[in-house]
Parts: C-alpha cells; structure tokens; sequence
C-alpha cells in the first residue's frame, strides 16, 4: 500500500516511493526541467502516525553532483496534501554544500527527485509561501528600479563632465550590469542576498 503520492500535470499519479529506512522515501521524477509545480500527498490508505508528520524535499537535476535536498513544506494528518511551486528553486551551484547526504545518497542523479521524512510534529519546520517570496522578489526589484532611477537622474555625457580630481567616476554600464545581475539572481532565488 503506497502512503505518499504526487501529480506533476499532464502525467499520470505516482505512488511508487522507494523507502530508504522506517522514516524516509525517495520518489524520482524523469524530465523535471519543465515542471512549474507539483502535488504531494497522503494516499489516506496509511495515516501518519500520532504526533508525525512528514517534511517534503526536493532535488532538482545536476547531472555533475549529488542530490542537493531543499525543504519545500509538510504533510500531516490534518494537512494531507499540497502544491508546491519549483521552478523558481535554486539549482545545486547555488546551494552550496547543505545537506547533500540528506537521504543517504552520494551518487549523481540525473532526474529530480521528492523526499519525504516522518518526524515528529515538534521538528516540523515551516517553510515561507511562496507569496511572501514573491513580495520580496516585488520589493527587490522596485528597491533596484528607484536605485537605477536615482543614479540615471545624476548621468552626464563624457563631454558635460566637469573635471574634478576629488569625485570618483564610475561607468553607468557598471552599474547597469550590476542591476541585471542583481535581478536575475534575484528572479531564480529570492533569498540569495541572505547568504
């Protein structure tokens, strides 16, 4: 009898999680460079035991490197089921080396993959919607689109300058690269700047 099982649209429901010790399953889904969002669940025919629930990990693909686990929420007893949205998820480079060996596995891995540990309610972590990712996101870039603002209504052309050997100089294309840098590392990970 399957416990867990997820949907990743215009594909059949998988159920087949390969149980790696009495708390922790292992499920792999092939071709994930194009899923935007999946669906986790409890299949109501085995029940968390009392005071457990489960937190849901994912593994995007990398075909250089081990499986780089990142928590994307719970299942409990009373939250049998959720949508988690992955496309915006950092990819491995970005992880750095946390939680590499998180169930067991050291080898590369091609294929994404969803892991799920039974813990007690009391180690359950929560992790932010993605709405509040998104505010930040929204935040962050109005935050770079004054700073770009602010720094344009200052620019002058090579030929307007007035020499000045006290000011420093910097080159608007510098910090127009930075800015598209900055948005882009912000776009696939809103939580880059924490690191």
């Amino acid at each position: 009898m399957a416990m867990f099982g997820i949907i990743v649209s215009g594909r059949l429901v998988q159920t087949e999680f390969q149980q790696l010790n009495e708390r922790q399953f292992v499920t792999v889904i092939p071709d994930a460079d194009n899923i935007n969002h999946i669906v986790v669940f409890l299949t109501g025919a085995i029940p968390f035991p009392e005071g457990f629930a489960g937190q849901v990990y994912f593994s995007w693909p990398d075909p250089n490197a081990p499986p780089n686990w990142q928590l994307l929420g719970y299942l409990s007893n009373q939250k049998p089921s959720a949508i988690y949205k992955i496309s915006n998820l950092k990819k491995l480079h970005e992880m750095g080396d946390y939680s590499n060996l998180m169930f067991g596995q050291s080898h590369i891995v091609h294929n994404a993959q969803i892991g799920i540990s039974i813990e007690p309610l009391s180690n359950i972590q929560e992790v932010p919607s993605s709405e509040s990712a998104e505010a930040q996101v929204t935040f962050a870039q109005k935050m770079l689109e004054s700073f770009m603002n602010f720094v344009l209504s200052y620019s002058v052309t090579q030929q307007n300058m007035l020499p000045n050997p006290t000011m420093t100089y910097v080159p608007l294309s510098t910090v127009q690269s930075w800015y598209t840098n900055f948005e882009r590392r912000l776009q696939q990970n809103p939580n880059f700047w924490k690191s």
